[in-house]
């Protein structure tokens, strides 16, 4: 019989500089959401592990430092057989780190950071990839949620959702991002010089150097009949073929929200896209993530994205 199974990991990082509010809230929304709506098994049957930094964690495998987080996706990723429902849902820090490997145009890598990252480091997307998708069954569905700043190819699936409102990439859209990163970046640098600012400056710029790479290779990087584009990764990962999906919290030169919304507070993502999901729970992935942008369209300059494992129909409905 086909098994449903999820990893869910929240930190709010208390009592620290990187303090967030809402992080441990998003990972017992989505507990109770899979649990509630979706058929997943609660935590304490073998199925479900939730990861926080509450008090009462500490010192246990449920604590998300970095090796127990490495050590809860091999387990996530492990004995899964044709069929199987795998859920893996992230809410914390999102960062950039220097790109060694050099395959990325903006010179600048993805991370989450786990809740010792200041000591034990961030988890690259390379990291990430090798650990989630690698290693999946590709007869088992993932399906990742990652709320989180600069997520759109954390976890370096080959394929991307790009269309613009008419199905097609806007070049001219791309064009003036580029330029407006360039001006904030230098703007940011006038008045004086920080290591903060010089930081943030090199975050534009790598968002802008990402931007007008895409021009420059257009042609290899149109859309299909989908929608879908190809990423630019050193690697082959479309060669794993892997069933994956991911919904993201905003694009990799974006921060995603830490908010409050009816007096909770929470990742402007996770509320979004679990609300989406509510209203409407047989919907496709075009469909959620249409509808999760206009959750946020109005109150929110993030814009959610969605990233696959293949060249998949994104009409199908959301299998969870």
């Amino acid at each position: 019989m086909p098994r449903k199974k999820a990893l869910i990991i929240g930190i709010n990082y208390t009592g620290s500089d990187h303090q967030l509010n809402g992080c441990i809230n998003d990972a017992m929304n989505v507990r109770d959401f899979l649990v509630q709506e979706r058929g997943f098994p609660p935590p304490g049957n073998g199925d479900m592990i939730v990861m926080t930094d509450e008090p009462e964690n500490e010192g246990t495998p449920f604590y998300p430092t970095n090796a127990n987080i490495l050590a809860a996706f091999q387990w996530l990723t492990s004995r899964n057989g044709p069929g199987d429902t795998v859920w893996l849902s992230y809410s914390g820090h999102g960062g950039q780190v220097k790109d060694l490997e050099g395959e990325r145009a903006s010179g600048l890598d993805d991370t989450i950071c786990p809740i010792d990252f200041e000591t034990a480091g961030q988890i690259t997307s390379d990291m990430l990839h090798r650990a989630i998708i690698s290693p999946m069954h590709p007869e088992a569905r993932l399906t990742i949620l990652f709320d989180c700043c600069h997520s759109g190819s954390a976890c370096e699936l080959p394929f991307v959702y790009r269309p613009d409102a008419e199905g097609n990439i806007n070049l001219l859209d791309t064009f003036k991002k580029g330029v407006g990163l360039v001006k904030a970046a230098r703007g940011l640098m006038e008045g004086g010089l920080s290591m903060d600012k010089i930081d943030d400056a090199k975050m534009l710029l790598g968002g802008a150097t990402d931007f007008f790479h895409s021009l420059r290779y257009g042609g290899s990087m149109q859309a299909d009949d989908e929608g879908l584009a190809p990423e630019n990764f050193e690697e082959n990962w479309e060669a794993e073929n892997k069933d994956v999906w991911m919904f993201s919290g905003c694009r990799d030169d974006q921060t995603s929200a830490d908010t409050s919304i009816a007096g909770s507070a929470t990742g402007a993502m996770s509320w979004a896209f679990m609300r989406t999901m509510r209203e409407q729970p047989d919907q496709s992935y075009v469909n959620v993530l249409q509808n999760t942008r206009e959750a946020l369209v109005k109150e929110y300059s993030q814009v959610p994205q969605l990233s696959c494992g293949g060249r998949y129909d994104l009409d199908q409905s959301v299998l969870l």
